[in-house]
């Protein structure tokens, strides 16, 4: 009788957990499978944020996780070491690979756009956008990541989206990935 009613919670489990409402998120590597160090410290946004911050991290791009990690460790280590920030400054950042690399995280006041920082959500996608755009996968992994936020309640349903360019003096992120995310749910140029 015992094992009979093991399996009814297990099936009952099954099907009130397949019935909840699961973000489509992307695969997103946290900072323990990419090699990532531990903030310094944490300050923690009020959720939901209302704006979500494209950049370009203005290096090299990459194809597989491993370049992708190795370029999001030296990129945290600038920011940590020789900027003297608590963590990478940005909340996540979009790999070539397809993958989605921890940064700060979700919830947590990252150092992407002065003035925004408590209020935003900042993207980086790893590569410099000037002249190309970012692949496909990593343009859908963001789109993803942004759907997935707005899901988890991390992002407001009615979020507005915006280049880093939009809000503070920089080329940021790039003239072809601004001018690809014009197009997205949410643009808008007046803050």
């Amino acid at each position: 009788m015992h094992f009979q009613s093991v399996i009814i919670l297990v099936v009952l489990c099954g099907v009130f957990e397949s019935n909840q409402s699961r973000p489509d998120c992307p695969r997103i590597l946290y900072k323990a499978d990419w090699g990532g160090r531990a903030a310094k410290g944490v300050e923690h946004t009020i959720i939901p944020v209302k704006y979500v911050i494209i950049h370009h991290t203005v290096t090299p791009s990459c194809s597989t996780e491993e370049i992708c990690s190795d370029l999001v460790t030296n990129i945290q280590n600038y920011h940590m070491d020789e900027l003297n920030w608590h963590d990478i400054g940005y909340n996540f950042l979009i790999g070539g690979d397809g993958n989605v690399y921890e940064g700060a995280g979700w919830h947590r006041i990252g150092a992407h756009t002065y003035g925004y920082n408590s209020k935003s959500l900042g993207l980086a996608f790893i590569g410099t956008y000037t002249s190309k755009l970012p692949n496909e996968k990593q343009l859908e992994a963001a789109k993803k990541l942004i759907s997935c936020g707005v899901e988890k309640g991390e992002l407001a349903q009615k979020y507005k989206l915006l280049g880093g360019r939009t809000v503070s003096a920089t080329q940021s992120p790039g003239l072809k990935l601004f001018q690809e995310i014009k197009h997205w749910k949410g643009f808008t140029i007046n803050p």
